[in-house]
């Protein structure tokens, strides 16, 4: 039998082209890297069309038509990445260098490696003929780390008509990740996500001399308050349908004591002792999805050392839980918890997800994990971060996030996004555009 040549790029060929383009947001600059994603569809004979609401920062919507047997399925990717001022680096961050088994540069996660992925897939099934059982369409946006201003905001509400009849909407995880010892390798695949409520909260007191005592009310020490009332970074604990599921089912997969840890923390997240038996990280994260979490970040005060200042300003990053909390309930909480009056602005809002949709969809994803890795986990998970899928649910599409990575025990790679030295294992690309193949493939 003579040997084939797969004609298809390889996912970590085209992740490695990828990361070569500087599209760091700001400024983002992500014409260069959406052509390139043109050309290569186009190439292939991909029906692609550019839309843009600043032409140096181009969105494109690909479509692979289907058998009409299934609602289109939506593959969405960002193509800017966070900058890497600052950061010592081992290789030059848009190198796309591969060295030691990993492709290394910014994006290699966040998340230009998934979209090679997304990619390899979507040209292998063209290249052989074998449509899905309906559309795929593939966006690749721009703007996600900065707002999604010019991104997918953009596409949602002022081309909502290019995804008619969307059902169900794939895209990154959103560095959702626990590790719990390594024990079992988890997929996480992200059913909700936490959301952004930014504000600016205010104190008014007397200012003077800096000498002396100041009363209680004077700025310096209402900001310590709460600073002091903000010093385990949320507020109060709570259970959510995704984070039930999810501690259920990590429960299941690590019978005995780190089970048993994990169901006392199901039951009452108050009892963060109970997660004692894990990582300082693992802890951190399981906490951080109990609770809405409320960071000071900011703080604007004063002009001379020795004068006490009569007005201070603290920017508070604030993440609220998914599910029925309002952005006034947060404020009061807030307020409650600090235990006196405060002027609160609000600077960002961000949009809230829809609760998690599990069903036959969810299913399907978690099935093409156990079939590429039968000894991995696959479990639905929370991201406190938010990512563009918290969009698409606006044209009532169902949106999950799925990153397939086959990662060994040691680095958890996901602490990666946005730090220096962010790389991908070579295996584990190959991997996700294997998923992705099988998504496509068995699709719906």
């Amino acid at each position: 039998m003579p040997h084939t040549v797969d004609p298809t790029p390889d996912a970590v060929t085209l992740a490695q082209r990828l990361i070569r383009f500087d599209t760091t947001n700001p400024p983002g600059h992500e014409a260069a890297c959406v052509r390139f994603v043109e050309s290569l569809l186009s190439d292939a004979g991909i029906a692609t069309r550019i839309v843009a609401k600043d032409p140096e920062r181009p969105n494109l919507v690909a479509r692979l038509p289907g058998r009409g047997e299934a609602p289109p399925l939506l593959l969405h990717a960002h193509v800017d990445v966070v900058p890497t001022a600052g950061q010592d680096w081992t290789h030059p961050p848009f190198s796309g260098d591969l060295r030691d088994g990993h492709v290394w540069g910014r994006g290699a996660i966040d998340m230009k490696g998934s979209l090679a992925g997304m990619l390899a897939a979507l040209l292998r099934l063209k290249a052989y003929g074998t449509p899905p059982a309906g559309d795929v369409i593939l966006a690749v946006v721009s703007d996600e780390e900065n707002g999604s201003a010019v991104g997918a905001r953009y596409l949602v509400q002022e081309h909502a008509h290019l995804f008619d009849r969307v059902a169900y909407a794939v895209g990154e995880d959103g560095g959702a990740g626990l590790e719990l010892g390594g024990r079992r390798r988890l997929h996480p695949i992200v059913v909700a996500e936490k959301r952004a409520v930014w504000l600016r909260a205010t104190f008014h007191g007397p200012a003077g001399h800096a000498s002396r005592v100041t009363p209680a009310h004077a700025a310096p020490r209402l900001l310590a308050r709460l600073l002091n009332a903000l010093d385990d970074g949320g507020l109060g604990p709570r259970s959510t349908e995704a984070g039930t599921r999810m501690l259920t089912e990590l429960a299941a997969a690590h019978p005995g004591p780190l089970g048993e840890a994990l169901l006392r923390f199901r039951d009452d997240p108050a009892d963060t002792a109970a997660l004692d038996a894990l990582s300082e990280r693992d802890a951190r994260y399981l906490c951080s999805v109990s609770r809405h979490t409320a960071n000071p970040t900011v703080i604007r005060a004063g002009t001379k050392t020795n004068v006490v200042p009569g007005e201070i300003s603290v920017d508070i990053d604030g993440r609220l839980l998914p599910g029925p909390f309002t952005t006034d309930g947060f404020i009061a909480e807030l307020k409650d918890r600090a235990g006196f009056p405060m002027d609160v602005e609000v600077l960002v809002e961000g949009e809230e997800m829809p609760g998690p949709v599990f069903g036959p969809f969810y299913d399907r994803l978690a099935g093409v994990l156990r079939a590429a890795d039968p000894d991995g986990i696959p479990v639905p998970m929370v991201t406190t971060a938010s990512t563009d899928a918290r969009l698409f649910p606006q044209l009532g599409i169902a949106s999950y996030g799925f990153m397939p990575l086959l990662l060994g025990a040691g680095l958890p790679y996901r602490d990666l996004l946005h730090a220096p030295d962010e790389r991908v294992p070579v295996q584990a690309l190959r991997f996700g555009a294997h998923c992705f193949e099988q998504l496509l493939l068995s699709y719906p």
